[in-house]
């Protein structure tokens, strides 16, 4: 629930921000990434394993984003895709309580 807590607050920060660049004519990557990163804490939150699937799309967009922003220049690089690769390592390390919400028990029926 915290990762969830974090993820979603970053999430909402970054629509913000972004929707005030996109106001300014600038990158649509900040407001995309954060309603990313919200409807992956709304999953977290849910325990639902998309979470994962959500983010993973969210981090591969950044790759790609940093990528077009600085090419292949390792310093450049740094600032753009450390910090979302910490959080993918946070929500892989979370995907065992993902999707068992429901688990079911066995029951031994009578004969």
């Amino acid at each position: 629930m915290l990762l969830a807590l974090v993820i979603g607050a970053l999430g909402v920060v970054l629509i913000g921000g972004g929707v005030w660049l996109i106001t300014l004519e600038g990158s649509w990557y900040y407001a995309i990434a954060g309603a990313g990163l919200l409807i992956t804490a709304i999953l977290l939150a849910r325990r639902q394993m998309a979470a994962l699937y959500v983010y993973l799309l969210v981090w591969i967009g950044t790759l790609g984003w940093a990528y077009w922003e600085v090419g292949f220049d390792w310093w450049a690089q740094v600032p753009r895709v450390v910090a979302p690769t910490v959080l993918l390592i946070f929500v892989l390390l979370a995907t065992p309580a993902l999707g068992n919400r429901y688990r079911a028990t066995v029951h031994e029926v009578p004969a």
